[in-house]
């Protein structure tokens, strides 16, 4: 099954603007799937190239503009995917973008802090920029009722959302298809671009991490758990984010004393790869960790959401030395709302420390019977 992915529409309407139109996300998320899916809509006469192909790599390594007409002939738009692959793209983008009127170039890529290098300063002003996510409960939705959310809800928590794990029909399979992902595939990127010739570390520090979702991280400490400087700690959980296996939520305060904000937490974008790290695929009746599991997908859902629709929002965790503390906070154009994720609906109110400080603030508690209006 296909599904159709929320920025579809978005890139579509873009396809005539004049710009280099950027997706950005981790590897296996439907990327290519995307490009041909544009590709087919096509307002107008289009080129699809890979990355990949070294026939590509030869055609667009003479950098000149006459040498990019004679490709493009009459086309206005042209598709590359994997275009990290080709050495020099952000020049050889920049030199067809500047100098071929009307042309619209959309490009996809695995790795985002590769291709940032290569396409940021030169294309200020000439880009727009999208990211793309493992499937989003936005994207499901489009194919499920109520019912079906709700019975899909456990392997949701427990698989993730990477496209392929929902054409497989089997526990096995996806688990199988899960662990093959977050072998060496899963750093391809790191291991390529950053010389980093055994994957065993990064392994071990994101296992580290999935037993502390949703807790504050010393980078100190987990150097000394597995034997890493603090510098190259903090230079592995920086690659991690940037080829979206990871993301860091930092902790909130107006300069309080009493409001923590040394350390940092971190969620998985995906709750399969933060399961495969746990080795658990155990029935959510069987696990311990069912409030853990709860707190990575909602989190993660609510920071597709916010992504997908573009908005402007920043987000934090709060907590006090004296352990007050709130899951997700959002500011807002200056308003500040907290969020306490709990996997059964319960009344909570907010901390006392938190109202006294920010009387201002709102605060909701999200669980299983509210999130969807939430997260899409």
């Amino acid at each position: 099954m296909m599904y159709k992915r929320i920025i579809f529409d978005q890139v579509r309407d873009r396809l005539q603007s004049g710009k280099v139109i950027l997706i950005i996300g981790p590897r296996r998320v439907g990327k290519t799937v995307l490009i041909n899916e544009l590709a087919k809509s096509a307002p107008t006469e289009y080129l699809l190239l890979n990355g990949e192909d070294m026939a590509t790599a030869d055609l667009l390594r003479y950098r000149s503009v006459a040498n990019y007409r004679r490709l493009l002939g009459t086309v206005k738009l042209l598709f590359i995917d994997e275009a990290q692959k080709i050495e020099n793209i952000g020049d050889i983008v920049k030199l067809m973008i500047d100098n071929i009127a009307g042309l619209t170039i959309v490009i996809t890529g695995s790795s985002a802090f590769d291709l940032r290098n290569k396409f940021g300063e030169p294309l200020t002003g000439r880009k727009f920029s999208y990211y793309l996510f493992p499937l989003a409960q936005q994207e499901f939705s489009l194919y499920e009722n109520l019912l079906d959310t709700k019975n899909t809800l456990e392997d949701k928590l427990l698989f993730g959302g990477y496209p392929e794990v929902w054409n497989l029909n089997d526990k096995d399979s996806r688990v199988n298809y899960l662990q093959e992902l977050a072998s060496d595939y899963l750093f391809k990127d790191i291991l390529e671009l950053e010389n980093i010739r055994n994957s065993a570390k990064l392994k071990s520090l994101l296992r580290l991490l999935a037993y502390q979702v949703g807790k504050e991280v010393s980078n100190d400490e987990l150097g000394r758990q597995i034997g890493l400087s603090r510098n190259t700690v903090e230079k592995y959980l920086d690659l991690l984010s940037k080829v979206y296996v990871i993301f860091k939520v930092e902790g909130f305060s107006r300069n309080l004393r009493k409001e923590v904000t040394k350390n940092h937490r971190w969620y998985f974008i995906d709750n399969g790869i933060l399961n495969v790290l746990l080795s658990n695929f155990s029935p959510l009746s069987l696990r311990r960790d069912v409030g853990v599991l709860w707190e990575n997908y909602i989190i993660s859902e609510r920071l597709k959401y916010l992504s997908y629709q573009r908005k402007l929002v920043r987000y934090y965790f709060w907590r006090t030395y004296d352990k007050q503390e709130i899951d997700w906070v959002e500011e807002d154009a200056g308003m500040l709302t907290g969020y306490e994720i709990k996997w059964s609906e319960q009344k909570v109110k907010a901390p006392v420390a938190w109202s006294r400080a920010y009387p201002d603030a709102g605060f909701r508690v999200i669980h299983r019977e509210n999130y969807l209006d939430w997260i899409q």
